[in-house]
């Protein structure tokens, strides 16, 4: 009996065909992937934050958290008593709102 006469069962073709085809779709699946992260790392470009140089705080005060909106920052601060505030600042430094926060 010749290897080429012989046919190989039709259950073990089905699982080498379906082998086969989640190969294929496991390697379409990581390109799309890697294809995503590529292009929105790319849009990213030089989006860095726009701050200013410095930011006062009055004295006796500390900083303590730091955020930035879309025009606006906020700086958490605490006195020497303890008391914290939330300044709100326009994107230049200067103050737009304090918020007092309660203890």
């Amino acid at each position: 009996m010749n290897v080429a006469d012989q046919t190989e069962p039709a259950n073990l073709r089905f699982l080498r065909i379906l082998v086969t085809v989640l190969t294929a779709t496991m390697i379409v699946g990581l390109a799309i992937i890697v294809g995503v992260f590529v292009t929105k790392f790319s849009d990213l470009g030089d989006s860095r934050a726009v701050l200013p140089d410095e930011i006062a705080v009055p004295v006796g005060e500390t900083a303590r958290a730091f955020t930035r909106g879309g025009d606006w920052l906020a700086v958490v601060t605490v006195d020497d008593k303890g008391r914290e505030r939330i300044r709100i600042l326009d994107m230049d430094g200067s103050p737009r709102q304090v918020i007092e926060i309660a203890p």
